[in-house]
């Protein structure tokens, strides 16, 4: 009979990291800004959204419905992106303009009635010049009809991660039950940048002339300070005065999006004092790059004493400043894991404990196989755990 001693008790290592860290990655988790300096908004509802790890950072009034007005047109315009992506519509194409799309009110491109425009043209329309005529052009052009291109811009958003918007039109005019809220809008911008890079820079566009009108960038912190690059406005009397920007600052990307303000002053003075907040209460923290060696776990009956664990995936958390001094890591698992091991078995948990934080969590891999003793070597390994325990 083989003497085969019991798999014993949890592991735990233990490491404290100094410094502070946040974790965003490809591992990606929500946190908490309690540890954060507070900020207080005039919006109505704002979000901000760390890019990279998709942490939250401010959530007020995140996941109410509010309506979009203009800024519905970054899902119209991230379907014809879509398009362009995978080769079904070139920046070359025309779409025709109906007597719908040219007596539309509110802001123009100012396309003309039984004209053909081109993609290119109705892009810097919708971003530069938020034309609702060129954002029913183009979705009588992708869907046929614009109500049939609002039912297929509310599928794209539950594919996305837009688990409550509705869309009713392709321009945001006021409609019943066309809703969004702000957590799903900082979804799609993410999803937008991410997905498309290289179209993603036209919305960096500062002016566009099209029959002889030339317009403004109507987004107010494009080029500025604040290093925003992109996305776009919104305006109507029961939305307010709303925004969603995306702004880059030193290898770092935040995406805010606020609704609600009472005047446009007011939207340019809280965006930007709320993305100051977002870049200087927050940092990003790399703890381990993807197939890093972590730690190792001790191996039962393995040809090898112990295994190498790893990351599948870079582990990198977004965490208030102030909270980085006082992170702890700690790998924890049940062991010794019993032989045999192959490549990629999940072992074990990273475990990151923050003050004020809920403890985050990361599943770790074995870096190699690991193969099980002989029947020699079994009766070797159990005499001495009968002699000298677990930690002969």
């Amino acid at each position: 009979m083989t003497l085969m001693p019991p798999v014993p008790f949890k592991n735990t290592l233990n490491r404290v990291v100094a410094g502070a860290f946040i974790l965003g990655s490809v591992m990606a988790m929500s946190m908490s800004s309690a540890s954060a300096q507070a900020i207080e908004t005039n919006a109505r509802e704002a979000f901000i959204m760390d890019f990279d790890t998709g942490a939250v950072l401010l959530d007020k009034e995140g996941d109410t419905l509010t309506e979009p007005a203009s800024m519905t047109k970054m899902m119209t315009v991230h379907m014809l992106f879509k398009y362009i992506k995978d080769g079904r519509v070139s920046m070359d194409d025309t779409f025709h303009v109906s007597e719908k799309a040219w007596r539309k009110g509110g802001s123009k491109m100012f396309v003309e009635v039984n004209s053909n425009v081109s993609v290119s043209d109705l892009l810097h329309g919708i971003i530069v010049q938020s034309g609702n005529d060129a954002a029913i052009v183009v979705a009588e052009g992708l869907g046929g009809s614009e109500e049939a291109f609002a039912e297929a811009m509310t599928e794209e958003a539950r594919a996305i991660g837009m688990t409550k918007s509705v869309f009713k039109n392709a321009t945001g005019w006021p409609a019943e039950g066309h809703l969004v809220t702000v957590r799903d809008l900082a979804i799609l911008a993410r999803d937008t940048i991410r997905n498309f890079p290289d179209l993603y820079e036209l919305y960096s566009v500062k002016e566009f002339t099209y029959n002889g009108i030339r317009q403004p960038n109507r987004n107010p912190l494009l080029g500025t300070s604040a290093g925003v690059d992109g996305l776009k406005t919104g305006h109507t009397e029961a939305a307010g005065y709303g925004l969603t920007a995306s702004a880059e600052r030193d290898d770092r990307r935040l995406i805010l999006v606020v609704n609600g303000l009472g005047s446009v002053r007011e939207r340019r003075t809280e965006s930007q004092k709320l993305l100051d907040w977002g870049f200087r209460e927050f940092d990003n923290y790399d703890l381990f790059a993807e197939g890093e060696t972590v730690s190792s776990a001790n191996v039962w009956l393995g040809s090898e004493p112990k295994v190498d664990l790893v990351a599948d995936k870079e582990v990198l958390l977004t965490l208030p400043r102030t909270a980085s001094r006082d992170m702890k890591v700690s790998v924890v698992y049940e062991g010794p894991v019993p032989a045999p091991i192959s490549q990629g078995d999940q072992i074990a948990m990273l475990k990151v404990e923050v003050p004020d934080q809920d403890t985050i969590e990361f599943p770790l891999y074995a870096a190699h196989d690991v193969g099980r003793l002989g029947f020699v070597g079994r009766i070797g390994a159990a005499i001495k755990y009968l002699l000298w325990g677990a930690n002969g």
